[in-house]
């Protein structure tokens, strides 16, 4: 069975780059810069199926306390696990578990910046535990830390990866 050509990604976005076990310090650090958009938010919903009009609805949201629309919470924590999948530890790692506390709604048109913090390494399971921390003009919306299962260089060389 062969797999259908795949869409080159965006240009936008940065380069993938694979992290081994080995290649990890506790430490090391990654960030990801990114505006909320309207489209971000209705492609969200979309996908989830989550259309609660908090999300959706600038009427709605107007009488809620947070007046204006806010995005989803698991969009912006989806935005840990593109460092994660991508920078660090990058293509391979498997997510095992993740906490989240959401400390501050997200609002459409906003700047999230995230932060992913090498916090602990176990060597015998091949597993790093990392805070991640989602903020917005430098207020945290967004904490926990997640557990991911990262290959090893067994081989001794970098996987080819192609999108």
């Amino acid at each position: 069975m062969s797999l259908p050509p795949s869409n080159p990604p965006p240009s936008n976005l940065p380069p993938l780059r694979t992290l081994f076990f080995e290649d990890l310090s506790v430490g090391m650090t990654e960030t990801l810069t990114k505006m909320v958009s309207a489209t971000d938010v209705v492609g969200f919903a979309q996908l989830t199926g989550d259309r609660n009009p908090i999300h959706l609805s600038e009427h709605f949201a107007a009488r809620t306390t947070f007046k204006k629309r806010i995005a989803h919470g698991l969009y912006t924590a989806s935005l840990i696990s593109a460092v994660l999948g991508t920078r660090l530890p990058g293509p391979g790692a498997i997510y095992i578990s993740q906490t989240l506390n959401f400390r501050a709604p997200v609002k459409i048109g906003d700047t999230v910046v995230v932060t992913v913090t090498v916090a602990d390494l176990m060597a015998e399971k091949s597993r790093a535990r990392l805070s991640c921390v989602c903020t917005v003009e430098s207020e945290i919306v967004l904490d926990g830390e997640a557990l991911v299962k990262v290959p090893k260089n067994e081989k001794g060389g970098r996987p080819q990866m192609r999108l």
